[in-house]
């Protein structure tokens, strides 16, 4: 069925004249591994990292994405599909990362997390280091890897966070949102694991009020974290066409790729891909990811 949707949502954006936007290059040899985090839940945060990949894909790039969510996953649950296997099964050394991954429209491959999975910081030695074995196999499935983490700053998504090559902070104009944000780049700054974050502002009534929150945001981090960067990737305006995509279980940049979300969101894939490099790391990729994953683990 899954798949089935996907193909009449590929036939009906060709017929509409979508092409890939001229931002488009050759990726780079290896891939990009990138953490999309929030500092409080329901701020669009997973429909983000979703259709964010998908206008990766339009743009030629190939993308998996990892959900880390170990808690609450719920990326399937926005494509209504229920996977036969999750992380749960390769921890317990079951199944391999191939055998649950999934495919989403548009072929996104999808790494289904498993809610109530387990804590990656309290399970045996063994089982943790199966898992990022496991890893290693998708260096050759995407040029981008997306980690969708849980909410919050709890050890694994830090963990998750300082292993990546890249940060994406997902924040919303709500004053809780972003206190939240703050005290996670505040965690992040104080524990030496980022230097840069990219930041999108989520769910604005206009253009003006992303650049304002950003602006607000990037002042209070200048002054008190002057050891971290933030680097805005834009904002995306509040359209109803995102809550009944979720609502209808297609991604909004796919039913409706006029609509001004997912204008937004093939702007930021734009802004992502040609961000130039990473932030320095002893190595990149999924090599890079792992080895500082168990390190933080």
């Amino acid at each position: 069925m899954m798949g089935d949707q996907a193909e009449k949502l590929r036939t009906e954006a060709l017929h509409k004249g979508l092409k890939p936007p001229s931002c488009r290059r050759p990726a780079a040899a290896g891939c990009r591994v990138i953490a999309v985090a929030s500092g409080k839940g329901g701020v669009g945060k997973t429909s983000l990292v979703l259709n964010l990949g998908l206008s990766l894909i339009h743009m030629g790039y190939r993308v998996v994405v990892i959900d880390a969510d170990l808690g609450m996953a719920n990326i399937d649950v926005m494509l209504n599909t229920m996977p036969a296997y999750s992380l749960a099964d390769v921890v317990s050394g079951e199944k391999t990362l191939c055998d649950i991954m999934i495919r989403g429209p548009l072929d996104l491959k999808i790494v289904p997390g498993s809610s109530g999975l387990f804590d990656l910081a309290n399970i045996d030695h063994a089982k943790r280091q199966l898992l990022l074995d496991q890893l290693n196999g998708l260096e050759a499935e995407g040029d981008f890897i997306l980690v969708d983490t849980a909410a919050g700053i709890s050890r694994n998504v830090i963990s998750f966070i300082g292993a990546a090559d890249d940060f994406i902070l997902v924040t919303t104009p709500e004053p809780t949102a972003l206190t939240d944000a703050y005290g996670m780049l505040k965690v992040l700054s104080g524990r030496g694991l980022k230097k840069k974050s990219h930041v999108v502002v989520n769910s604005t009534q206009t253009f003006h009020q992303g650049q304002r929150t950003y602006s607000g945001l990037e002042r209070v981090v200048r002054q008190y974290l002057p050891a971290m960067e933030v680097n805005y990737l834009g904002e995306v305006r509040y359209d109803q066409a995102v809550s009944r995509a979720v609502h209808n279980f297609i991604p909004f940049v796919l039913s409706k790729p006029r609509s001004a979300a997912s204008v937004a969101v093939k702007r930021i894939a734009c802004r992502l891909a040609a961000s130039g490099e990473p932030e320095k790391q002893d190595e990149g990729g999924i090599t890079g990811f792992i080895s500082r994953l168990r390190k933080l683990s």
